[in-house]
């Protein structure tokens, strides 16, 4: 298989798009550290996956959160092979009244728990080589509207990606990053209380319809994390439909 033994932490990786990455790369023969904030998700999904599968129950943006989930992959599985940060959480508000806890709240969960989970695990990357799998967003490729401390810390994430490719490149240790656009509970909520602008927004598609987090957007990420990638390094890959062209 493509992930065959491969040890991989997960950030946000119980539920939603992350929770659809972890099955996706259990599913292709890794080992998964899933770091997540929801408790009872993380029960689930060891209930489910069994022995492929370790849970951490933290806050991304705790230093000892990244730390913990590092230890933990390097005692039950052996090692670190790739790290998929995919946790953040943020408000929707227009910019002249988000708040200093608003931009806190996005730039600890997003931009800070992405620095700190790739400082805490660059030096297992390193004995062997590695990938790192980071996300960014159409919101902040276009400037969505309502979604400045989102936007701002998903481009933040992006520029560090494009900086630390380049420095941990003579390690073999790959950085990439991957934008979605994907039919979480979330958007399917958003789906039910506003039809007409979702169907304003998938009108802009033109494959026509949000993606499924493990069947469209989870590939994407264990591609980048498999040696099929093994000649890309600083990159954003765009797995939304075709909604925004990267050159």
């Amino acid at each position: 298989m493509q992930l065959q033994d491969k040890v991989i932490i997960v950030t946000g990786g119980a539920s939603g798009i992350g929770g659809g990455i972890t099955h996706e790369l259990v599913e292709r023969g890794a080992k998964v550290v899933a770091v997540d904030i929801n408790a009872e998700a993380g029960a689930a999904l060891v209930a489910e996956l069994g022995e492929a599968v370790r849970f951490i129950h933290g806050d991304v943006s705790l230093l000892e959160t990244a730390q913990s989930a590092v230890a933990t992959a390097v005692a039950e599985f052996g090692g670190l092979n790739g790290l998929v940060n995919n946790a953040h959480a943020s408000k929707q508000k227009p910019f002249v009244a988000l708040e200093q806890a608003d931009w806190e709240l996005s730039f600890n969960t997003g931009f800070k728990a992405t620095m700190q989970f790739m400082l805490a695990a660059h030096d297992e990357l390193a004995k062997q080589g590695g990938s790192v799998v980071n996300f960014g967003s159409g919101a902040g490729i276009e400037g969505q509207r309502t979604q400045a401390a989102y936007a701002a810390a998903k481009e933040a994430i992006r520029g560090l990606s494009r900086v630390v490719a380049n420095e941990w490149a003579p390690e073999n240790i790959r950085v990439n990053v991957v934008s979605p656009m994907a039919l979480t509970a979330g958007v399917a909520a958003w789906k039910d209380a506003f039809p007409e602008m979702y169907a304003e927004t998938v009108a802009k598609v033109p494959l026509g319809r949000f993606g499924n987090p493990q069947k469209d957007v989870a590939p994407v990420v264990a591609f980048l994390l498999s040696d099929d990638s093994q000649y890309m390094t600083g990159q954003t890959l765009m797995a939304d439909g075709g909604t925004i062209k990267m050159y």
